[in-house]
């Protein structure tokens, strides 16, 4: 029955000829009016088949105030409970949005609120690029994404929410406001971006979020965003499946990701995913969908955002992050090698191929045997000690590095065992 009375309130306030506001397309069949206006707007339309209210008595108004009181504690999760939500033992008893936050973040409902208010909406308008014309671009159009306040007066989103942009504007929580952003940095690979606001207002009693740890798996994370469905703030709640290399399809790029069964939706990319203490341990930004998986979706963890940021601190811009330049072969066939002359104890990849514009150009060539990265042995499988109990690519150091940093690795040269 609730979807039907949605369905009617949307309609009769549509159809109100003293409403004058235009009503949003795309969320009016999501946002009915209040109670009293549809009351009135059914009375009116359908001749007076519901009575009008009538002024209530002393004792009605008493109840009345009473009842609104009641409802008002339950609105204002802030407020004192009452008397008949506290249990046998005096202690208030936890209200269901109370509920949702303190399961969420593992505190009490004004740290809470603090995290919400640290996530903003971004309204952008692209213009991309016409490469069949290339002296005029496409047709304009807009998009709306989340992202988080972060130390320095900035806001971090994702890549792919501003590319070709023409136009910024993020909104805070609770506010009908929109502020003018400007682009620092985007990174295509990492698939970030960090934008600024020039107006003092905007930041004006924000806290920033706090950067945490690596997860592990089966962690707790709560993902925060302005997604699809509605235009107010969306919160959901899963665990952490998988922490490993992951390609980002925005820039095509092979960087350490986390994967988690809460709901990504479109909207929630740039939203932050936080821990049950309340501190940011990714970036919500793609998801799987496939008639044979369910539940998939992907943020970026906090060691790349925190490369992203300090590269840019100390270039003033972003750089990118680096690439060996290499295609590279596993070497679990022990025939292969044997084929290649290496001793029985030795392990490493086959190098493929070599970008001639690559800087590890010089120093290695196609048919070598890269035994180690940075001090750190590779296995045959390609993959380098993470963490206690787990194995994860040797493209993960790689991506740790800065472009222009000298780096040590130590190969065997082809059809020979000295190194």
């Amino acid at each position: 029955m609730a979807p039907k009375r949605r369905g009617r309130r949307a309609e009769a306030t549509a159809e109100d000829p003293s409403n004058t506001a235009p009503a949003s397309p795309s969320h009016s069949q999501v946002e009915p009016a209040a109670d009293s206006n549809v009351a009135e707007v059914l009375a009116s339309q359908q001749g007076g088949r519901r009575r009008a209210r009538e002024a209530p008595s002393d004792d009605v108004a008493a109840d009345d105030g009473q009842q609104r009181k009641r409802r008002g504690r339950i609105g204002n999760m802030a407020a004192e409970p009452s008397a008949s939500m506290k249990d046998s033992l005096g202690n208030a008893a936890l209200e269901p949005a109370e509920n949702m936050l303190a399961d969420g973040f593992d505190g009490d409902r004004s740290s809470g609120e603090m995290l919400m208010e640290c996530v903003v909406k971004i309204f952008c308008v692209h213009s991309e690029p016409n490469f069949s014309l290339p002296w005029q671009r496409k047709r304009q159009y807009s998009s709306t994404s989340s992202g988080f306040i972060a130390a320095g007066k900035r806001i971090l989103t994702n890549a792919h929410c501003v590319d070709h942009h023409t136009q910024v504007k993020v909104r805070r929580r609770g506010s009908d406001t929109k502020f003018v952003a400007q682009v620092l940095a985007v990174g295509t690979e990492c698939d970030i971006a960090m934008l600024t606001v020039d107006d003092p207002a905007f930041w004006k009693g924000v806290e920033p979020v706090k950067f945490g740890v690596l997860p592990r798996l089966q962690d707790s994370v709560t993902v925060i965003g302005f997604p699809i469905g509605g235009d107010t703030m969306s919160v959901t709640s899963g665990v952490v499946s998988r922490i490993e290399v992951t390609s980002y399809v925005h820039g095509a790029a092979e960087l350490l990701g986390i994967q988690i069964d809460a709901a990504i939706n479109s909207g929630n990319s740039g939203g932050p995913a936080f821990n049950s203490q309340g501190e940011c341990v990714g970036i919500a930004f793609q998801s799987l969908k496939h008639e044979d998986a369910e539940n998939i979706g992907y943020v970026i963890p906090t060691p790349v955002m925190e490369h992203f940021i300090n590269d840019y601190e100390r270039n003033g811009q972003y750089t990118a992050f680096p690439s060996l330049g290499i295609e590279w072969q596993k070497m679990e066939s022990p025939f292969l090698r044997k084929a290649l002359g290496m001793l029985t104890d030795q392990k490493g990849v086959l190098i493929r191929r070599i970008e001639p514009t690559a800087p590890v150009s010089k120093s290695l060539k196609k048919g070598d045997i890269l035994l180690s990265f940075d001090g750190v042995d590779i296995a045959n499988d390609g993959t380098v000690p993470f963490r206690s109990g787990e194995r994860i690519s040797f493209n993960y150091l790689v991506s740790r590095k800065y472009t222009n940093e000298e780096v040590t690795f130590l190969c065997c040269m082809l059809q020979t065992a000295r190194c």
